[in-house]
């Protein structure tokens, strides 16, 4: 697989990723806090957030020898971040709940707890694969263009599969536990294709 493929299929999962986990979040997030728009505004707000932070984060990182290793690394970096959402959604959750009673603020404090740091990381990847694609300055912008495309397109199909099937078939945690493998999955290719595309 070439370079550029790697990185719209990175791209692509990325996208798919993040929205994943926003949608589950609600239902992780409904046994303590409930799913007003008090608790969607609160994730959807960190989730914004955390985004935007990473690809500011990812540009700037980009600019030093950016490479297919270093891709795989932020992708499992954001799996693996994932993995505490599911000990953490439990006993943690109730007690925050306690803690901070207000529906409005408990939210948004449990949703900074478990998706900030994986949100950021995956919000890197994106600015990340632009720089890998981009071999010219007159080719930037329509790069860029079509990088963006195959993220949000992911995103959208994340989006549609979670909350339409995913749920239905199966139970939180295994689609959680399954995503972070894929994604891991994908780090490994990414990593292991880097001396063939360098």
């Amino acid at each position: 697989m070439t370079r550029g493929a790697l990185c719209f299929a990175v791209a692509f999962w990325s996208g798919f990723f993040v929205m994943g986990v926003e949608l589950l979040g609600g239902r992780l997030l409904a046994p303590d806090f409930g799913s007003s728009i008090y608790v969607w505004g609160a994730l959807i707000t960190v989730f914004m957030l955390a985004l935007s932070l990473g690809y500011l984060a990812g540009g700037r990182w980009s600019q030093h020898a950016p490479s297919l290793r270093r891709l795989a690394l932020l992708l499992a970096a954001a799996a693996l971040a994932t993995l505490p959402v599911l000990p953490l959604s439990g006993t943690t959750l109730e007690n925050l709940a306690i803690a901070i009673p207000d529906p409005r603020f408990g939210s948004l404090a449990a949703a900074l707890l478990l998706f900030f740091v994986p949100t950021f990381l995956s919000g890197m990847v994106s600015p990340y694969c632009v720089r890998l694609l981009v071999d010219t300055r007159e080719a930037s912008g329509r790069r860029a263009g079509q990088l963006y495309f195959v993220s949000t397109f992911g995103s959208a199909a994340g989006t549609i599969l979670t909350s339409f099937f995913f749920v239905l078939w199966f139970e939180v945690n295994m689609i959680l536990i399954g995503m972070i493998a894929i994604s891991l999955l994908m780090a490994a290719v990414t990593g292991l294709a880097r001396s063939a595309q360098a």
